[in-house]
């Protein structure tokens, strides 16, 4: 099983509950709760949906990355 520490960071950070996450994901709070411990890998189309909602990468919520930013509004590196 992965685990997804940043869920929780980055529902903490709206201020929101797991049973307020839950709802928008359209499950109950306890399958929601086993995703951000890690009991349960999240379904991708659920990664999906939290990155869009979060206005995030799915690779910052997977880990593979610490930019949370997504591609669009990531600073551009300058050539030369």
């Amino acid at each position: 099983m992965m685990h997804y520490p940043r869920l929780k960071d980055l529902r903490e950070d709206k201020n929101m509950t797991q049973s307020q996450i839950a709802a928008v994901l359209g499950i109950d709070q306890r399958v929601y709760s086993n995703y951000e411990t890690g009991k349960r890998n999240i379904p991708t189309k659920f990664v999906v949906k939290l990155a869009d909602f979060y206005h995030t990468t799915t690779d910052y919520i997977l880990g593979r990355t610490n930019d949370p930013a997504p591609l669009g509004q990531r600073p551009q590196k300058r050539k030369g």
